[in-house]
């Protein structure tokens, strides 16, 4: 029988290697944003921001304020709404006081009826990231899927607001590390 203190020992030796070695699947838990594999909230990990979701209001109740809205689609294990989750951080960060972000992970509309211009399964086409902009009035302004350009969202945003377009200049996204990115201008 082990004194306590080799007790202690040898059960915080066994702790530090549970950390340290592979899990019972035989390999080591990464994050990649180049992946299709679920990686946790792709907001708070890709994008700096777990703020972003869920978000504040529901579509039904921002369209009945008459707010300027943007709905988004992603998925949590897709590469490509890993890459434009950054697009979303920003958007937030400019159009903060003037519009609405909505986003809405896919599964929650795939397969679902449709009930109404309400409610997101609505507008919902298929491929993700999918980005939609609503104006005032409740009618869509812009409606994309795939590898959108932040300057079409904003031109939208413009659009529908009647402000002048947030950011300056051609913008491109730029990682500065292996999982996060930033969207930067240039004039």
């Amino acid at each position: 029988m082990l004194r306590s203190p080799a007790r202690l020992l040898l059960l915080g030796l066994l702790l530090c290697l549970s950390w340290i070695l592979p899990g019972p699947g035989g390999s080591a838990a990464w994050a990649a944003r180049d992946t299709n594999s679920y990686d946790g909230n792709i907001y708070a990990l890709y994008a700096g921001n777990g703020s972003l979701v869920p978000p504040r209001n529901s579509l039904a109740d921002s369209l009945a304020e008459h707010r300027v809205t943007v709905l988004g689609f992603y998925l949590d294990d897709s590469a490509d709404s890993k890459r434009f989750a950054p697009v979303f951080n920003e958007l937030q960060r400019l159009w903060l006081r003037s519009a609405e972000l909505i986003l809405v992970e896919s599964d929650l509309v795939q397969n679902r009826g449709d009930g109404g211009p309400t409610d997101p399964a609505h507008y919902w086409k298929g491929s993700i990231p999918q980005v939609v902009v609503f104006d005032a009035q409740g009618q869509v302004v812009f409606d994309a899927s795939g590898a959108i350009n932040i300057d079409a969202i904003n031109a939208a945003l413009s659009l529908a607001t009647g402000l002048k377009p947030q950011g300056e200049g051609t913008s491109s996204n730029n990682a500065f590390n292996e999982l996060n990115s930033e969207i930067t201008y240039s004039r």
